[in-house]
């Protein structure tokens, strides 16, 4: 747990009200100019106007909301859905020199009343709470007695009911405006696509605002998408290749999540299963684990979710299909939040798609809402499908154009697409031939002719069709079969037993009055096994291991006597620099970036001790 002990005394922050937001950015956060994106939303918040802000993960979005914090004075009130968010927030801006607090559940009753006086007395600049916590009768009236100077919703999509995370404890916050009318808003979030942006406009914010949308672009993160086939193997495989790194596989369900943990760890990996079958106390002893220890992989259900604030994640690894192309984004941006070079890869086949439609059927939803995660299902279809740049499919998704990116599987390996016309003719005839009631496997064998017992029982050895795909193997038809259920040729029967059965634009097909265009299914790569190692890019190169290696270890000390994890310290990146630039006093060592004046009084000595016996 975060060391939340420091004091509470000062005037509220590392920068006096009056301060600008250039001296709040470098002499608090020690940063000398803001990162593309950050400057636009400072400017509005400082000026007091409400801001919905759509900024991808890794990209700086707590910055947006705490130099204007500082620049504004008085109290910043920030609703988080996590505690550990929290926790490890208010420990950065402690560590920065920032008078910050939270407000939560895992506090003591007498520490949570010293934080809401010291609040009420003017000392914070910053205070965390949960919508819970903030949203009943008695904090917002104490809170309106109060200089209140902003309010921040982080995680904003938990607002929306269109969203891939709709939390029923957010829907209050949609009354914020009413309660506090001449208080600007602030809302944050890293993944929201248009609908999910409108909705949360209209419910939280009064009169229009326009959204700042800084971009979803991770071009650091390399993407990657392979059909299933041995999917354990396949993940040993792609660990194998990233030994020792960090790494996160999300998985379907518990059972799941807790096999790819064993397999993992059985091949001498350190690997951890996380989910919400655990209690809270086993989840924060892993979480812990996962923040301070290096090289964990965690395999991890979508309990392993927001907030997960780690910056040196190598990779994240999808062994199961996300429900929608919002989930998978806020996943996959668990990698990466570096900067420096991280893959994505995600394994699907034919029983994920046929489970994640009798999900959205079995859901209890209205008609509308069906409706719509269908279309997001079909999104994440054509993603996995891609021809084209893979990159290029994510962003079309959020309304965004990118030209090749180079750094995914398919521009690093284009496919070769042919004309598929006479394969989807004949996959069709199957699936009509055997009465449009049998899955995959089935329609495959009728395609390569075998003689199974099912085939025999059921007479289909008499079809026309049987074995006239036998020029295919099996594992190209499947493949062949994919594509065709992704570009509704076909769908699958969730209704039914998960058999296949033909649609309209099959039917034409089948009729010559439609043809089609399919991916040829060759031996590829592991997903994104060509990566750039991240140490042997750029500065990193240029530091002499042995020195990093201390440094990074006398981080790793100083964060477990504060309870932080170690990049509450100092990021990777400052690191780096320090092990290439080797600063020889407190004054070379205050031009690093990320050195604040707090951290430089309260680690730069110790820090320069250790440099120094390299120089």
């Amino acid at each position: 747990m975060a060391d939340l002990s420091l004091s509470l005394s000062g005037p509220g922050s590392g920068a006096p009200p009056a301060a600008g937001k250039h001296a709040a950015l470098r002499d608090t956060f020690g940063f000398d100019a803001f990162r593309p994106g950050q400057e636009e939303v400072v400017d509005r918040l400082i000026a007091g106007r409400h801001a919905l802000v759509v900024m991808p993960t890794g990209a700086g979005k707590s910055l947006c909301f705490q130099v204007p914090a500082l620049v504004r004075g008085g109290l910043t009130v920030v609703v988080s859905p996590l505690v550990a968010l929290m926790q490890n927030q208010v420990a950065a801006l402690r560590l920065a020199g920032v008078a910050a607090g939270t407000i939560n559940s895992s506090l003591s009753r007498e520490d949570n009343v010293a934080t809401w006086r010291a609040a009420a007395a003017g000392r914070l600049a910053l205070l965390y709470m949960s919508p819970e916590r903030l949203m009943t009768g008695r904090m917002l009236a104490a809170l309106a007695r109060l200089p209140l100077s902003m309010i921040v919703i982080d995680e904003a999509h938990c607002i929306s009911q269109w969203g891939h995370s709709f939390r029923p404890e957010y829907e209050a916050l949609t009354g914020l405006a009413g309660v506090f009318p001449g208080v600007p808003l602030a809302a944050f979030t890293a993944t929201a696509d248009t609908v999910t942006r409108e909705d949360i406009a209209g419910r939280l914010f009064p009169g229009r605002v326009d959204p700042i949308v800084a971009g979803f672009d991770r071009p650091n993160i390399r993407l990657a998408v392979s059909p299933k086939a041995d999917v354990k193997k396949q993940l040993l495989d792609f660990v194998r290749e990233r030994a020792g790194r960090c790494g996160v596989v999300y998985c379907l369900s518990r059972r799941r999540a807790e096999e790819m943990a064993a397999v993992l760890a059985g091949a001498g990996h350190k690997a951890l299963a996380y989910h919400a079958g655990l209690d809270a106390g086993a989840r924060r002893v892993l979480l812990d684990r996962f923040l301070t220890e290096p090289g964990i992989v965690m395999t991890a259900t979508i309990a392993f979710g927001m907030g997960i604030d780690k910056p040196d994640v190598r990779y994240v690894v999808h062994v199961d299909l996300p429900a929608t192309v919002e989930a998978y984004y806020q996943e996959l941006g668990r990698a990466g939040r570096d900067g420096a070079p991280a893959d994505a890869a995600l394994f699907y086949g034919l029983d994920d798609i046929r489970m994640r439609r009798r999900f959205i059927e079995d859901s209890g939803a209205g008609e509308d809402r069906k409706r719509v995660d269908r279309r997001r299902l079909d999104a994440l279809l054509a993603y996995c499908e891609a021809v084209e740049c893979r990159r290029g499919a994510l962003l079309s998704y959020f309304g965004e154009r990118a030209d090749a990116c180079g750094n995914c599987d398919v521009c690093l390996d284009p496919p070769t697409v042919t004309d598929g016309t006479e394969a989807a003719r004949q996959a069709v005839e199957a699936v009509v031939g055997t009465g449009e009631r049998f899955g995959a496997a089935h329609i495959v064998d009728v395609l390569t002719g075998r003689a199974t017992d099912k085939i025999a029982r059921f007479r289909h050895d008499v079809l026309a069709v049987h074995g006239a795909g036998s020029g295919r193997k099996p594992e190209v038809w499947r493949s062949i079969l994919r594509q065709l259920v992704a570009s509704h040729v076909l769908e699958v029967d969730v209704g039914g037993h998960g058999g296949l059965r033909t649609t309209a634009r099959g039917r034409d097909i089948l009729a010559g009055r439609q043809g089609i265009r399919i991916r040829e299914e060759t031996p590829r790569r592991a997903a994104g096994r060509k990566t750039v190692r991240p140490d042997a890019t750029g500065d990193a190169a240029r530091a002499d291991p042995a020195l990093l290696r201390d440094l990074k270890e006398l981080r790793l000390a100083l964060a477990r006597e504060r309870g932080v994890p170690p990049y509450v310290v100092f990021h990777d990146a400052t690191l780096i620099e320090l092990a290439v630039v080797r600063p020889a006093d407190r004054d070379a060592f205050a031009e690093v970036r990320g050195v604040g004046a707090a951290k430089l009084a309260r680690f730069g000595d110790a820090f320069l001790a250790v440099i120094a016996r390299y120089r």
